[in-house]
């Protein structure tokens, strides 16, 4: 098949780390890391992450690279492109319809960090615990103006889309990414200057290997970085489809991994030391209470507080747009790449297609009573969509990959892609060991777990 004129290339190196961090770096690491961690325990949760990372998830993220360059398409295609006539291409398929499912509720978060950053500015959510707790409670509840910031955060979304690869994601990513860093530095400078910061620091930073023993931590932290490094939802095969040759995979994946796991490092250093600086503040709670509710509470404490938090909340809807960007990217890449759509017409299709999709998730945080505790589960709309996709779909689909590239296209097949053009990759028979061996039985201890978690 040929290549359609609507594909695109990275303009270089940089432009594909950037991009491809972007798609990383987002809420899942300033709200979901912190998250877990405090459930998970805190140091104990970031040394076993830490391995998950660069042992684990960096080889299957390495696979995705790979299978994407050399199909030279979306998930679907390239699948099919290294293994014509078979099923696998059933495995694209999957990260396709992954994209769209978690882009359809991932909006929706995305969304509320857009509004933050009007009340963030004006100081509309109070001054008080009690006073933001209840303020959010009420925002996440008001239906026409979730479903108003859902579909703008959709529409700016696919417009940087409809402006291509080099022009739309990658110039998108190259201003955005340094931004956010920058201010998360900034951040957890502040924070760690405050009353009772050293407390959050401990927690943070002394490991309780007491922790290691439980298998839940383990089954968090692979889950937690599967979906930090887009794994699993064909993000990385088309990004990895618009790279050239003449890049390095290997030195590239390093450095894509290095990037997100610092920035949710960072993020831990802004919220467990403005958190123990607060009264009352529980390291284990989840939800948006750590960035909607502890970060304004951090704000109110800084000259020009209200300034600096609009400035925060708008580079996070920023971070969030990154991904939600290559979320969009996949669906709209195969609608281009198989069935030869112009970019125009995929996106507007996804576009209109996710936005309904969302309507449920935007109205199920206390808006539609059936939707906010659905009936026969105790839970909302949003969280048994982010269960199906990131608890489920990912792992099964990172699984998939590791047992292509392993004993399907084979090791060797793939290590002719990584090493073309006499590329930098080291310890390639190590590699291959772990994607044929480690991956498959971690991936699969992981979903075993989950749903052992879910019916217990």
């Amino acid at each position: 098949m040929a290549v359609s004129s609507d594909r695109g290339m990275w303009s270089g190196r940089l432009g594909f780390i950037l991009a491809t961090a972007g798609s990383a770096v987002g809420l899942g690491n300033i709200w979901g890391f912190p998250t877990q961690v405090g459930q998970g325990g805190g140091a104990a949760f970031v040394l076993i992450y830490l391995v998950c990372v660069f042992l684990i998830c960096v080889p299957i993220q390495i696979c995705e690279f790979a299978i994407g360059r050399r199909g030279q398409r979306a998930p679907v295609g390239a699948f099919d492109a290294i293994r014509p006539g078979s099923r696998w291409w059933l495995v694209g398929g999957l990260g396709v319809i992954t994209g769209v499912g978690i882009l359809s509720f991932y909006v929706v978060v995305a969304g509320w960090t857009l509004a933050y950053i009007w009340f963030a500015a004006v100081g509309a959510a109070g001054d008080t615990p009690k006073a933001i707790e209840s303020f959010f409670g009420r925002f996440a509840a008001n239906a026409p103006l979730n479903l108003f910031l859902t579909i703008v955060t959709l529409a700016m979304t696919a417009a940087i889309i409809l402006g291509g690869v080099r022009n739309g994601i990658e110039r998108a990513s190259r201003a955005l990414m340094p931004l956010l860093f920058g201010l998360l530095v900034l951040l957890a400078i502040r924070a760690v200057t405050l009353p009772g910061a050293a407390d959050g620091l401990a927690y943070y930073l002394k490991p309780d290997f007491s922790r290691l023993t439980n298998i839940r931590v383990f089954n968090a932290a692979l889950g937690q970085a599967f979906f930090s490094l887009s794994l699993g939802m064909g993000t990385l095969i088309t990004y990895g489809s618009y790279l050239s040759k003449r890049e390095s995979i290997g030195s590239s994946a390093l450095w894509i991994a290095a990037l997100d796991t610092t920035i949710a490092l960072l993020a831990g250093f802004v919220i467990f030391p403005a958190g123990f600086s607060i009264p009352g503040f529980d390291p284990s709670a989840s939800g948006p209470g750590l960035i909607f509710q502890v970060l304004p509470r951090l704000f109110a404490t800084l000259p020009g507080g209200q300034l600096f938090g609009a400035t925060f909340f708008l580079l996070l809807f920023m971070a969030a747009l990154t991904s939600a960007i290559s979320l969009l990217e996949v669906p709209v890449a195969h609608l281009i790449d198989e069935h030869r759509w112009s970019r125009r017409k995929a996106v507007l299709t996804i576009t209109a297609a996710t936005a309904l999709l969302a309507v449920p998730s935007a109205l199920s945080n206390g808006a539609v009573g059936a939707l906010t505790q659905l009936p026969g589960l105790g839970l909302d709309f949003l969280t048994l969509m982010s269960t199906i996709w990131n608890n489920f779909s990912l792992p099964i689909g990172g699984l998939l990959t590791a047992i292509f590239v392993g004993y399907i296209w084979r090791v060797e097949g793939a290590l002719s892609e990584l090493l073309a053009e006499h590329a930098w990759f080291p310890y390639p028979r190590l590699w291959g060991r772990i994607v044929r061996y480690v991956c498959p039985v971690a991936i699969v201890v992981i979903i075993l777990f989950t749903i052992r978690a879910l019916v217990s």
